[in-house]
């Protein structure tokens, strides 16, 4: 497996550019691409981090509460299908944009309608009680584990007069909110957020009159109003996630009303607000889980270093080279000293002594080698000299 390159592997030396006048441009490219790769890996840390963070959009749901009457069927003679009068309440909703303008804002970050139900934890309409009795006046509905999520809530009850309902949704919060005891809530300037939100709004009210105890750092100083909310001189800060449950309550219900009248078909619409899961957020996590480009850019940043070391070796050559054709005997000598060291340092021989080229020389004189190059030319000749004859067309006998 190669290993990864790095940003040094493709960065041009100096001796390079002094031959090559197009290599200032490729550095100019490539500060200007780490400038671009150190703005991406900030801007991708700054996304990771903001997928920790719970970011809620506002939107608005508007529900719809309608009703309609079926009118009772009388038994014929002899005959006892007939059927009472009743009626069907409906209670529906839909997601609507901020803007109003078109359906197209019915969804989702996913693009798919989310479902009316989904908004709630549960769901409770109350009947008159004094027509329907204490027992048989409330139809609820709760959200469980297996709960199928729908569009809308239907009920059906005999009757063939007007009835007065009240209709109770609880919101489905997520995280859970909570709603905030009137004193704490005017002193903290909110009504309905969650625990962390609850006290990270205290820590700033803390801070904004200091109350912490400047010798005690654990320990929180009560002005007036906190003296007044906990009865209390001071308290240690381990003590306030105990100390503020009991000012925190589960919020109140939205509480619809709604007549259902024999007389008349209407359909009452009432607007609410709902917090949405920040759309952005499914598209920012695919943008940091989509590496299909990387082994492309990868391919990239291989060929460029390749590209690199080819350079830098031509370079080699071509120095080696210059300085053979300026001084070519000085040159050789210098190259037949390093070639010596080299050896040495193969042949695990520490010792280095300087070596006489004429010396050397001596190795040539060997009976081996002359009867060797006697054989090479010998052959040599012969072979000229077949071709010859066979290009004059002389038959060797």
């Amino acid at each position: 497996m190669k290993r990864k390159r790095k940003y040094c592997d493709k960065v041009l030396s100096d001796s390079i550019l002094q031959v090559v006048p197009d290599g200032h441009s490729y550095m100019d490219l490539l500060a200007y691409e780490q400038k671009f790769d150190s703005l991406f890996m900030k801007k991708r840390t700054e996304y990771q981090e903001s997928l920790k963070r719970v970011s809620k959009i506002k939107k608005k749901l508007r529900i719809f509460i309608s009703h309609n009457f079926v009118a009772g069927v009388e038994p014929k003679d002899g005959e006892s299908n007939g059927s009472a009068p009743y009626f069907e309440l409906r209670v529906e909703g839909r997601l609507l944009d901020e803007d109003k303008i078109s359906d197209k804002s019915l969804t989702n970050s996913s693009n798919t309608k989310r479902k009316f139900s989904t908004f709630f934890k549960n769901l409770v309409i109350e009947l008159d009680p004094q027509i329907y009795g204490p027992d048989n006046h409330l139809v609820e509905w709760h959200r469980s584990p297996t709960t199928s999520e729908t569009d809308g809530f239907q009920v059906k009850r005999p009757g063939d007069g007007d009835v007065k309902c009240k209709i109770y949704l609880h919101l489905d919060h997520s995280p859970v909110k909570y709603k905030i005891h009137p004193r704490l809530s005017k002193l903290l300037g909110i009504s309905l957020e969650t625990r962390q939100k609850v006290i990270e709004h205290f820590y700033h009210y803390i801070k904004t009159n200091n109350l912490q105890d400047p010798v005690n750092r654990d320990r929180i100083n009560c002005d007036f109003y906190l003296k007044q909310l906990f009865q209390v001189e001071y308290f240690k800060t381990v003590e306030l996630p105990q100390r503020l449950i009991s000012f925190l309550s589960t919020p109140d219900p939205i509480v619809l009303y709604h007549t259902i009248s024999k007389s008349e078909k209407n359909t009452q619409c009432v607007d609410i607000e709902v917090e949405l899961q920040d759309p952005t957020k499914g598209m920012i996590s695919s943008f940091l889980q989509n590496s299909t480009n990387q082994p492309e850019i990868n391919s990239y940043d291989e060929k460029i270093a390749d590209a690199i070391d080819q350079l830098n070796e031509i370079k080699l050559r071509r120095d080696f080279f210059l300085r053979f054709a300026d001084n070519p005997k000085g040159h050789i000598e210098k190259w037949l000293v390093s070639q010596s060291k080299d050896l040495a340092v193969l042949k695990d021989d520490g010792l280095y002594t300087d070596l006489n080229v004429d010396e050397t020389a001596e190795s040539y004189y060997n009976p081996q080698i002359s009867e060797a190059i006697y054989r090479y030319t010998y052959n040599k000749i012969l072979l000229k000299r077949g071709e010859l004859e066979q290009v004059l067309g002389v038959k060797n006998n």
